[in-house]
């Protein structure tokens, strides 16, 4: 059993447990038929399983039981149930396409039904239902509140709301107007932006994953692995001093994690070339920064300006998206598409080689 909790808090670190998370995300797709029909509910039952079993261990425990964590624990449970019955019925209503049938929302099964009375009826009761299920979850859990302010004690781990643990772990990737206001405005503007770069009207009204695959795994992409996996870390990963913790690790407030973090000028400039950071360049300072930071400048200028114009010539998939699209739509397309993907080659980039900024300007208070 302990070998079983060691290898789980191996697998837990979020090295591992990033990686493991985008194979079974693409697994999912590939072999859809075998979860969403055969073994779908058999792998939501053997988690529910496993998770009561684990309860079984005290670190376990404490972590899941703590008001502020249950909500996280039942966000699981429900977006894996309910990911399967809309992929479920997605594929259901590709087979029926396949073979010339309508999907199942446009046939004669599937009526319309007027707002007044059954719509409203239908959230009366359901308005009901969840104001009984929210009285009994206040007695019988209690307000997860602290002792009043006192400035002589600091916690040894302090989080956001479950609901910005995401930018919260962000935070540890980016600079403070990177996480907190440039991502989040992109992710407000990408998702405005959608109905107006994808205009196609297949699949409106009606589940379906074959006529927007790419645009579905895109999505579900960013939703769970980079929204919903991040909560998850912040929950349940990161204890005392930030330091990431296995689910069945004792958060001990003694742990010392080693900052070993270099920028990619001090890569470059010290351990590359073997020289120092240049500080001055004709006499002017502000030219040294420049120079010192030149080579992150033109890995980021060219990630977004030079990526988008070599995929949609040399991949087949971006070149439909290119003829599919059209310029001005396919080049804000992959603005957003390449800024969402910062995230992930930041994380592999910290936990792999330990580079802290691409640009790092303090002075300016400007990091990439």
């Amino acid at each position: 059993m302990e070998a079983v909790k060691g290898f789980i808090n191996w697998i837990s670190d979020p090295r591992w447990l990033f990686l493991l998370s985008v194979i079974l995300f693409f697994f999912m797709f590939r072999l859809r038929v075998l979860w969403t029909v055969k073994f779908g509910i058999v792998a939501l039952i053997a988690s529910l399983a496993f998770f009561g079993l684990s309860m079984l261990d005290k670190n376990f425990r404490i972590i899941s039981t703590t008001p502020d964590n249950v909500p996280i624990v039942g966000l699981i449970f429900l977006m894996a149930f309910f990911t399967w019955l809309s992929l479920k019925q997605a594929f259901d209503n590709d087979d029926r396409l396949r073979i010339g049938q309508p999907p199942k929302e446009r046939t004669e099964r599937f009526e319309k039904v007027m707002v007044w009375p059954d719509l409203v009826y239908t959230e009366f009761i359901a308005t009901v239902l969840l104001g009984a299920v929210l009285v009994i979850w206040s007695i019988v859990l209690k307000a997860p509140l602290e002792q009043p302010s006192n400035p002589t004690f600091s916690p040894p781990v302090m989080k956001a709301p479950w609901y910005f643990l995401g930018l919260q772990e962000m935070l540890v990737y980016y600079d403070p107007w990177l996480a907190g206001v440039v991502l989040p405005g992109l992710i407000i503007v990408g998702l405005m932006a959608i109905p107006y770069i994808d205009r196609n009207p297949r699949g409106s009204g009606y589940y379906t994953f074959a006529e927007r695959k790419y645009e579905i795994m895109v999505f579900m992409f960013g939703f769970m692995i980079l929204w919903l996996l991040l909560i998850v870390i912040g929950t349940f990963l990161r204890g005392p001093n930030w330091n990431f913790f296995g689910p069945y690790e004792t958060w001990d407030v003694a742990k010392v994690t080693p900052m070993v973090n270099v920028n990619l000028s001090e890569y470059i400039w010290v351990k590359i070339l073997g020289v120092g950071l240049p500080n001055q360049w004709f006499g002017a300072k502000y030219m040294g920064i420049l120079l010192r930071e030149l080579f992150g400048f033109i890995l980021v200028i060219g990630y977004f300006t030079a990526l988008p114009p070599v995929l949609a010539n040399r991949s087949r998939l971006f070149n439909g998206f290119y003829k599919t699209l059209g310029g001005a739509r396919y080049h804000v397309m992959m603005f957003l598409l390449l800024a969402m993907m910062t995230l992930p080659i930041k994380m592999i980039l910290r936990w792999t080689i330990d580079l802290k900024y691409i640009v790092s300007i303090p002075e300016w208070f400007f990091n990439i």
